[in-house]
Formats: C-alpha cells, sequence, structure tokens
C-alpha cells in the first residue's frame, strides 16, 4: 500500500562526488562536526566475543542469497491477480506456506472473513454541457505481457465508497485537502450539493472523500494528473516508467484515522461468529461514492468546467485551461457494489527461540495486490522469501536462534491493513506479551535505502546498515543515503547528514503493516525499503507487471536482494542479541524536537491570526480582491491562548537524563560484565519499553490509535503526527483539548523514562549480586 511519489533521481556528477567523499570518509572514521567517535566493533547488545560471531553468522547468511530466485518467485507469483479473496491469492499462499515449510519453519495459514466490495456496476458520464462517457479501463500496453489477462481482474475503483447514483455539477478542488476548500470558500465558489473533482497527491486517498463530505459534497472523484504522476514526470509505459494515459489508481477510500482493518470488526479479530457492525454503523466507510479514473478521462471533463481559473498551484499538465467551476459541466456518477465476507489468508512462520522462546522478532510483508503487484507488495514479499530461505540454510546447518523468530506474509494489507490488523488484535494479548521488534517491508525498488520506525532503534539499524554494501556504489548504504540527504534533502537534513556518523530516521504514520503493531500494540517497529532511482506510475494499476518491474525497479534485482540482506541482518541481530540493541538517546533528541515544534507551531498560529485580523481590520483583502470574482474574505479569527507546554518540556528533559545514563550501560554489555539473569530482566524491560508510550484509552476521537508519540494525521492518513493528541488539538484550534493533552503525553513520557531506568537498573555490573 505505501506510496511513493514518482522523482526523477538523476545520477549527477555533484551526487557522485557526495559518494566518494563520505566513502573517504567513512573509511577513515572522519566526519566534520560529528556527535562523537566511530562506531565501535562491537554491535550493540552484544559482547565482544558474540560480536565476532555474530558477524560471522551474518556473513553466512548473506552468502546465500541469490537473485535469481527473487526474479523466479516474482515472475510466479504476478502472474496473474492476486487480490484478497481471489483463486490466485489462494494458490499464492499455498506455494508461500509450502516454501516456508521446506525451509524448516512451523508453517500454519490463518483466516479471518472481512469485508471486501467489489465493483458491480460503475459509470461516469458528462450530461451537460456535452455528452461524454469515460472508459474507466486500462487497455492492453505492447510489451507487457499481463496487462491482456482478465481473469479475476479488478477495474479501476475505490474500495469502500459507498453505492450511490448522483448528477451534479462539478467542482476541481486541487488535491482536495481542508486548506484547498478554504481557498475555495474565499473565491466564492460553492462545493455544497456538487460533486468534486481532485488529483491524487498531497495527502492519502482516503482523505479527500472524507474532506469532499464535510463540506457538502455529494460525489468525488479521483484523477491522476500527469505533472504529479505521468508524462510530466517523464516518458510514459511502456517507452519510461511513468503513468499512461488510461492509467489509474485504485485503492482504499476506508477512513483509515480512525482504525484501520476490517470495517465491521474494530478491536477484535474478523473470525467466523465475531459480532459485526452493520454496514450503515460502520464509521470507516465513506458517505458519499467515489470514483478513481485516469487523466485520459479526467480531461474532458475538466474542459467543460467555468468558473475562476485555478490559482496557478493549483494547475497540472493536461493541456487545457484548468478552472474551478461549478459547471458548466454537470457529471452523473454511479457506483454498485458486491458487499460481500471474503477469507483472509495470512501465512504465519516460525523459528522457535532455543533461549528466550517468548520473546519474539517479527517480520511481515503483504502478499495481496490489487492487481498484479509486482512492485506493490511483490518486490518487498520476494526479499522476505529469499531472508527466510536463507535463514532455513543456517538451521539446517545445525544453527538455533536465541530468540523465536516469526515470518509473516499478509492478506488484505491493500484494503486497509486488513490481514495484519486482524492477527494483531485477535492475538493482542499474547503478542503484546511477546514480541520486542516487529521488522515491516513493502515496496521496493533500485535506489536509496528509506528507514522508518521507532527512535528507539535508530542506533541500532544505522549500525546494521553500515555492513550492507549498496550493488551500484560499492559503499555502505548508510553512506549512500547520507549522500542523497546532503544533495537532496531540507536545509536541517543537510546538516545533520553532514554533522553526525549516523542518520536520523522518520517516524511512522501509517500505510502499511507495521501500524497495528507499533501504534495499537506499542510494539517497536521499524519499516524498511529501497527507492528513488526506479520511477513511479505502475502504483495500484495493471501495469504494476512484472515486465514493468524488470525494466524499471530493480533491473536484476540487486536492490532486491540489498533489501533481503537489510533486513536479514536485522532479524538476525535482534534474534541474537545478549542484550536487546535499544539505545534511547535518538528517541530522547527526537522528543525534544516533537515538543520545540509544539512551541513553534503555537508561535506561528498565534501570529498567523493576528495578521488575518490585522488585514480584514485594514480591509486588505477586499482592496485586492479582482473585482471578477465572488471573493468572500477569510472569517476573521479568534485569539491563541496561551498552552502550557512545561510539563512537556520537563518530561522531556528527564526523558533525556534516563537516555544518557542507559547509554554507558552498553558498554557493561560490550565488555561481557552482565549475568545471565541481568539480562533476562532487562530484556523483559525492553521487550515491553515501547508500550509505555501508549495508553489504553487511545488518542482523543479514536481510541484505536494508543500511542500517544506516532500516529497517522487525522486529516493526512499516511502522514505522521507526532506527539499527536497535542498537536492535532493545536492544529484544530481545540484549546480546552490541547490543555488536557498536554500532561496526558507528559505522563507518557515520564513513564517511558522510567522503565528505561527499570532496564539500566539490571544493566549495572553492581547489580548481578542481588540478583543472582
Amino acid at each position: 500500500m505505501t506510496m511513493t511519489f514518482p522523482i526523477r533521481w538523476a545520477q549527477s556528477a555533484l551526487f557522485a562526488l557526495c559518494v566518494l567523499t563520505l566513502a573517504a570518509s567513512a573509511a577513515a572514521g572522519q566526519h566534520d562536526g560529528s556527535e562523537g567517535d566511530p562506531p565501535p566493533e562491537h554491535l550493540l547488545g552484544f559482547s565482544a566475543q558474540s560480536s565476532h560471531q555474530q558477524r560471522q553468522l551474518e556473513a553466512r547468511f548473506a552468502s546465500q542469497l541469490d537473485a535469481t530466485n527473487l526474479s523466479r518467485w516474482m515472475g510466479r507469483l504476478t502472474a496473474r491477480p492476486h487480490h484478497v479473496g481471489s483463486t490466485q491469492g489462494s494458490r499464492n499462499v499455498e506455494f508461500i506456506a509450502r516454501q516456508f515449510a521446506y525451509w524448516g519453519f512451523e508453517t500454519e495459514v490463518e483466516e479471518f472473513e472481512v469485508l471486501f466490495p467489489t465493483p458491480i456496476a460503475r459509470t461516469l458520464q458528462m450530461v451537460k454541457p456535452v455528452a461524454f462517457t469515460a472508459q474507466l479501463n486500462e487497455p492492453p500496453i505492447g510489451g507487457d505481457s499481463t496487462s491482456r489477462v482478465t481473469q479475476e481482474r479488478l477495474p479501476p475503483y475505490n474500495a469502500y465508497s459507498i453505492d450511490g447514483d448522483v448528477t451534479a455539477e462539478l467542482v476541481y478542488v486541487n488535491y482536495g485537502v481542508p486548506a484547498d476548500y478554504e481557498q475555495l470558500e474565499r473565491r466564492g465558489v460553492e462545493v455544497e450539493g456538487k460533486i468534486v473533482i481532485a488529483r491524487y497527491g498531497g495527502s492519502w486517498r482516503g482523505i479527500k472523500p472524507k474532506v469532499a463530505a464535510q463540506n457538502g459534497a455529494i460525489g468525488c472523484i479521483l484523477y491522476s494528473d500527469p505533472r504529479d504522476d505521468g508524462y510530466g514526470q517523464g516518458d510514459t509505459y511502456p517507452a519510461g516508467p511513468y503513468r499512461p494515459a488510461h492509467g489509474a489508481q485504485s485503492g482504499s477510500v476506508a477512513d483509515m484515522p480512525l482504525f484501520p482493518g476490517d470495517p465491521l470488526t474494530p478491536f477484535v479479530g474478523a473470525k467466523p461468529g465475531v459480532k459485526r457492525l452493520t454496514r450503515e454503523e460502520a464509521p470507516t466507510l465513506t458517505t458519499i461514492p467515489v470514483l478513481p479514473i485516469s487523466y485520459a478521462d479526467a480531461q474532458p471533463l475538466l474542459e467543460q468546467l467555468g468558473g475562476p481559473v485555478a490559482p496557478a498551484d493549483w494547475r497540472g499538465a493536461l493541456p487545457i485551461t484548468y478552472h474551478l467551476g461549478p459547471g458548466p459541466a454537470t457529471v452523473r456518477l454511479a457506483l454498485t457494489f458486491d458487499w460481500k465476507l471474503v477469507t483472509a489468508k495470512n501465512v504465519i512462520a516460525r523459528l522457535p527461540g532455543a533461549q528466550r522462546p517468548d520473546e519474539w522478532i517479527v517480520r511481515g510483508n503483504h502478499h495481496d495486490a490489487w492487481t498484479f503487484g509486482a512492485r506493490d507488495p511483490v518486490s518487498g514479499l520476494v526479499a522476505l522469501l529469499e531472508e527466510a530461505r536463507a535463514l532455513g540454510g543456517l538451521v539446517k546447518d545445525g544453527w538455533r536462534p536465541r530468540r523465536t523468530i516469526v515470518y509473516a506474509a499478509w492478506d488484505a494489507e491493500e484494503p486497509g491493513l486488513l490481514g495484519s490488523t486482524e492477527w494483531v488484535e485477535h492475538h493482542a494479548t499474547e503478542l503484546g506479551a511477546k514480541v520486542a521488534v516487529y521488522i515491516n517491508s513493502d515496496s521496493n525498488g533500485r535506489g536509496f535505502l528509506g528507514i522508518g520506525g521507532s527512535h528507539s532503534l535508530e542506533a541500532f539499524i544505522n549500525q546494521v546498515a553500515r555492513d550492507v554494501e549498496d550493488p551500484q556504489k560499492q559503499i555502505p548504504v548508510i553512506e549512500r543515503a547520507r549522500a542523497e540527504r546532503i544533495l537532496r534533502g531540507s536545509p536541517a537534513e543537510r546538516e545533520a547528514a553532514r554533522e553526525r556518523l549516523d542518520l536520523s530516521i522518520s517516524a511512522l504514520g501509517s500505510g502499511s503493516d507495521y501500524s497495528p503493531f507499533l501504534q495499537h500494540l506499542g510494539i517497536a517497529s521499524l519499516n524498511l525499503g529501497y527507492r528513488g532511482e526506479s520511477g513511479g506510475g505502475s502504483y495500484h494499476s495493471i501495469y504494476d507487471s512484472f515486465d514493468h518491474y524488470q525494466r524499471f525497479g530493480d533491473p536484476g534485482f540487486a536492490y532486491g536482494v540489498a533489501l533481503a540482506e537489510t533486513a536479514g541482518r536485522a532479524v538476525l541481530r535482534l534474534a541474537q542479541a545478549e542484550v536487546l540493541p535499544f539505545e534511547f538517546t535518538a528517541f530522547a533528541r527526537s522528543v525534544s524536537t516533537y515538543v520545540d515544534e509544539l512551541h513553534e507551531l503555537l508561535t506561528t498560529t498565534r501570529e498567523a491570526h493576528q495578521e488575518l485580523n490585522r488585514k480584514l481590520d485594514e480591509g486588505v483583502f477586499e482592496a485586492a480582491s479582482d473585482p471578477t470574482l465572488a471573493f468572500v474574505p477569510p472569517r476573521r479569527k479568534g485569539s491563541v491562548p496561551e498552552i502550557d507546554l512545561s510539563p512537556l518540556h520537563a518530561a522531556a528533559e528527564r526523558l533525556a537524563t534516563s537516555a544518557e545514563r542507559y547509554l554507558p550501560l552498553l558498554k557493561s554489555v560490550a565488555e561481557g560484565r552482565i549475568g545471565t539473569s541481568q539480562r533476562n530482566r532487562a530484556n523483559l524491560q525492553l521487550a515491553a519499553s515501547e508500550r509505555a508510550l501508549t495508553r489504553q484509552e487511545g488518542l482523543p476521537g479514536r481510541p484505536w490509535y494508543r500511542h500517544f508519540v506516532y500516529a497517522p494525521g487525522f486529516y493526512t492518513g499516511y502522514g505522521v503526527k507526532t506527539i499527536p493528541g497535542v498537536r492535532e488539538a493545536i492544529e484544530q484550534e481545540d484549546w480546552s483539548l490541547a490543555r488536557k493533552q498536554v500532561p496526558i503525553a507528559a505522563a507518557v513520557l515520564l513513564r517511558y523514562a522510567q522503565r528505561i531506568d527499570q532496564a539500566a537498573e539490571f544493566l549495572r555490573p553492581e547489580a548481578a549480586s542481588s540478583l543472582n
């Protein structure tokens, strides 16, 4: 499900210079202004002796990885459409389960009954001022062998749109986010009772119909503008990777910021016989009909719009003048769905731990797709399978993991993380007690390592990435990622990449299967993948095919092997570490940044209100408005009250103190001065540390999301909101809620600091006598 917007990445001489310079400085152990010494030879959580043994084990693992397996498996798994409930999906599950079992894993297929509507009828017609009927179909393309396969192929549609038959004038709403509707209001453009057309981008697709309905629209059309996703990026398929004229992006529009998973069974696994909501009761279904179309189908509709000319930054790349409407274009949108339950099938494969079987490291990637799904998700899935095959080889040679390793191939991710969410909800008690870390991947391609996740794992995954060689540049993948940030990052990212030996990782919002682990159960998580040099254009369409991926995604599957090695080394280290390799200074630093951002948000909001009201008092808006437009001045804003953030600042400082006190104790682990009882007790605290950042009551208005540091935004979907209870209250100008959320978030951070302190107590060398 995770989407990467298409961007062209040129291999410039400047970029090559960055790579060479960083490679040389890494080899010399030098970085101007770095925050400390070069990384030690020992691995986090290992003694010096066990570090050497672990590196030998990982070398054996990496030597077994073979790109030909990834190519062969992708060809097989993408031969037919394999959405949840499909015949090919079941065949793929049988194949994946057989492979795991053959490699020595204890393997099962666990099933859930989930709601998955599919189209019965889709109609989009323009009835005024001229007649036009949208094609709503993706045609075969020469050179793409599977684009002619139609058996069980789903047409372009948005899952969890309601049925509907509406006719109304059309309004162009840009990306369809709240700020766009504010602009329309100021231009006197009415949306009430209209059908809106929005281009993909700017937010997750499910936000667009939600905001449209909140503004009174009765229908929503989504399209891929070629500026964002087509010839505005480069040559279109098959000449290049980008979306062709009749390519359309399918996808779920469930209101996942409320909760992911089966819309009828929130908080419980969707097993047969479980109590279900009715469709009328299900809050994540849309309230208006929604349909995705291609830019070839969108152009005739947009051509017939009148009204004001769209602002400059609203204009796409179609050869037309973009107008806002409403009308005179009038369209009929009619949709009917088969609202059926289908069987989602998760493949769960285990290697039991020899010493700590009740501490689990879980590694997952989904297997379902909208159609053929070569990039999304099979590029990530085949890397996961190759990891598991290589681990199985180690097992056949007599190796056993210290902790239990669980590999999962999730079903029904594309409609809204259904397979993983239902599994997590159904097994919540056991998983909350046993899972130490979850590692996710999704789509993969040629380019640069991308890492998101819990910042307590930042130092750990940086160390892993130093040991993986980039297939193109033969330098550590972390150094190539650093070069990208120096060349293309924001000013803050460039400065940090130059000054620090490690790279910061991104906070996680939503969009893939880490969400139920991290944000519902509070399990420390990572999301890994390579990206940036393979173009876009195939996302959620029939052109996400084996042929497209071989040409543009990752020719030769070198970066598929890189992902298998990166995630595989991470799994092995987490499974084998004497002490779980958490390190908390990066988290403390991130939290301090988030608190500073809240202060800045309050300040900028207050200043923006004051400036707006000043302009209204001076009549600036009326004087500057275009007399040909029915320009409506913005509404006067109320004053922004003082919000006392000092509890959060104090909690962030306390957290930083705990993190700094914990850091030297990792040296005791490296020196082998920690006894078995100490390690065991410390591991119990560390495995559960992320849980301290959750509250059973959940976030305001959406109790499924229990993590109080990372959550998807209510109006961003995939995009993360950090310290979300406070941040979103400020953004929504709910000052009373903001005041209530500050001490709650501060208490969560203090509880986390206490958990760090508890783990630290067990790692002090002097604690050995009292514990033995």
